[in-house]
């Protein structure tokens, strides 16, 4: 059931320690699809490099934020081309690795408070190199989609087959979110890539309006098997 949260409820922020290890592990095993090694859950409440951010609700976790910043040269290749080739090496970004809450304590504005403190120390003097926040999401998982839209991220390409979960393949979109005077590397003299970015992304964009049509174009996108 699904529980409100007053003005007076002991809701409170702090940062995760070693000692939240099974605590979150358990959390992440319920909210997501994906099985993370016990390396991943001791690194994420121990390690400086992670921004470990946990809402706490009479001395009980019911939700956390994982992000990292990192110099866009230390990103992925399918993430590194988010900012474009006129920003240094240097330059740093954030991404968020995972975001949840329990699902009895969902739409009290959780997850917005968590991800707002995120937003709120990326905007600071100390993070002004920071241009862009990043994250991944399932193309699937709506409810995520319509959250980070809201939160002005914005879809900047599809992923297929970036997921493995329980022996299948899925696809994924990469978002992304400009900050601090950061820029996406398209503009009016990348058409071709304005183009790609459409075809890649039609299932999202078009509600799954328009396949038919794309195939008797005889356009077609790179999917998973279902």
């Amino acid at each position: 059931m699904k529980q409100e949260l007053g003005l007076t409820n002991n809701l409170q922020l702090r940062f995760l320690g070693p000692c939240d290890v099974d605590e979150v592990k358990n959390l992440c095993c319920k909210w997501f699809p994906i099985d993370y090694p016990d390396s991943w859950y001791e690194d994420i409440t121990s390690s400086p490099r992670f921004y470990s951010l946990a809402a706490v609700l009479n001395g009980r976790i019911i939700g956390i934020l994982i992000a990292e910043v990192k110099s866009i040269s230390k990103c992925n290749p399918e993430d590194s081309g988010i900012l474009g080739g006129r920003y240094l090496k240097d330059t740093r970004v954030a991404y968020v690795l995972s975001l949840g809450v329990v699902k009895e304590f969902r739409k009290n504005g959780i997850a917005s408070l968590l991800l707002n403190n995120l937003f709120g120390l990326l905007t600071t003097e100390e993070y002004v190199n920071c241009k862009a926040v990043y994250l991944h999401v399932l193309t699937t998982n709506y409810v995520a989609l319509r959250f980070y839209e809201r939160h002005k991220f914005r879809l900047f390409r599809y992923l297929p087959c970036y997921y493995a979960i329980q022996g299948r393949q899925k696809n994924g979109y990469l978002y992304v979110l400009y900050i601090n005077g950061g820029k996406p590397p398209w503009t009016f003299s990348y058409p071709f890539r304005i183009s790609s970015f459409v075809v890649e992304n039609y299932t999202y964009v078009f509600k799954l309006a328009i396949p038919k049509l794309m195939r008797g174009l005889g356009t077609s996108v790179k999917k998973c098997p279902n």
